[in-house]
């Protein structure tokens, strides 16, 4: 994790093609399964992928409160980067994030950059937990596209088999 005066970024590397992260990110099926932290369940409101395209998605947290990302999207350069505006409301507002993906053969190098409007904003984020709570939502991730993978595979097997049958 590495950090200038007004980013957060957060590096990882996935056990999937960059084909599959991609779509993780980009189709509203995929997004309702790992986005959000573990446990707590998404529903997309409005998915308009294109450029200038707005994003919004509620998570109903414990207690009863809902808590809402929302978005515009900025630049979409398939597989490789996607950058939106954001907000999570009411913790967090008016911040960039860069979505950068990088083919290493079966993998994919992950770079996360949130980018705050002052370097102020960007040290109280990191003070309510940001790394911790992207952590968490990266975990889901990883967890989808592992379940993802295998499915595939199965899938593949069995179409190898039913062809042997023919």
């Amino acid at each position: 994790m590495t950090n200038d005066l007004k980013t957060i970024t957060i590096n990882r590397l996935f056990d999937a093609p960059i084909e599959l992260v991609w779509e993780a990110w980009t189709q509203a099926d995929h997004i309702i399964k790992w986005w959000g932290p573990d446990g707590i369940e998404t529903t997309i409101i409005e998915h308009h992928f294109e450029v200038d395209g707005h994003w919004k998605y509620i998570m109903a947290m414990p207690g009863g409160k809902d808590f809402i990302a929302e978005g515009k999207y900025l630049e979409i350069d398939p597989p490789n980067k996607l950058v939106t505006t954001a907000n999570f409301l009411p913790m967090t507002e008016g911040v960039v994030m860069e979505i950068l993906l990088e083919r290493k053969e079966n993998q994919t190098a992950f770079t996360f950059k949130v980018i705050h409007e002052t370097e102020e904003y960007k040290l109280q984020q990191e003070k309510m937990g940001v790394y911790n709570g992207w952590g968490s939502v990266f975990d889901r991730l990883a967890h989808f596209l592992a379940e993802k993978i295998i499915g595939l595979s199965q899938n593949a097997k069995k179409e190898a088999n039913e062809n042997d049958d023919l």
